[in-house]
C-alpha cells in the first residue's frame, strides 16, 4: 500500500468516526484512534490493526484478510490485522471500526498522562 492510499485510509477511518471523543495519534510508525485514551484501530499502509477485545477474537479471525496481530513476533490478545484486502470496501472498513469500537468503548476511560517537562533546564 503506497503512502497515498494509507492517507486515504486514514481519511476514510476519520471519517467513520467523528466523535469529539475521539483523538489522532502516532504510534507503532502508523497513526492510531484513541476512544476515551484506548486504542480502538491503527491506520497504516500495512493495513489495518483492530482492537476486538478477546471474546470477538475468533469471530474476527474467521473473517478473510484478518490475523492476528504480531508485532516483534509476539502475539498481542483482542488485535487483530487486517490485511489492505479486507477493509478495501467502505462496508467492509465499517465492520472492523464497529467490531473494535463495540470493545473499546465498553473499557473504562483512561486518565490523560500528564505531558513531560523537557529536560536539561532548570529554573
Amino acid at each position: 500500500m503506497s503512502e497515498l492510499m494509507e492517507t486515504v485510509l486514514i481519511e476514510r477511518t476519520r471519517a467513520l468516526i467523528p466523535d469529539k471523543n475521539v483523538e489522532q495519534k502516532k504510534m507503532f510508525g502508523s497513526t492510531c484512534f484513541m476512544v476515551n485514551g484506548n486504542m480502538l484501530v491503527c491506520a497504516s499502509k500495512r493495513g489495518l490493526m483492530a482492537r476486538v477485545g478477546k471474546e470477538q477474537e475468533a469471530e474476527a479471525l474467521a473473517r478473510p484478510n484478518a490475523s492476528p496481530c504480531k508485532p516483534a513476533g509476539r502475539p498481542m490478545p483482542g488485535f487483530i490485522k487486517v490485511d489492505p484486502d479486507g477493509i478495501e470496501s467502505d462496508n467492509d472498513l465499517k465492520f472492523w471500526v464497529d467490531m473494535a469500537r463495540a470493545y473499546v468503548c465498553s473499557l473504562p476511560a483512561k486518565a490523560p498522562k500528564p505531558k513531560q517537562k523537557p529536560a536539561g533546564r532548570r529554573a
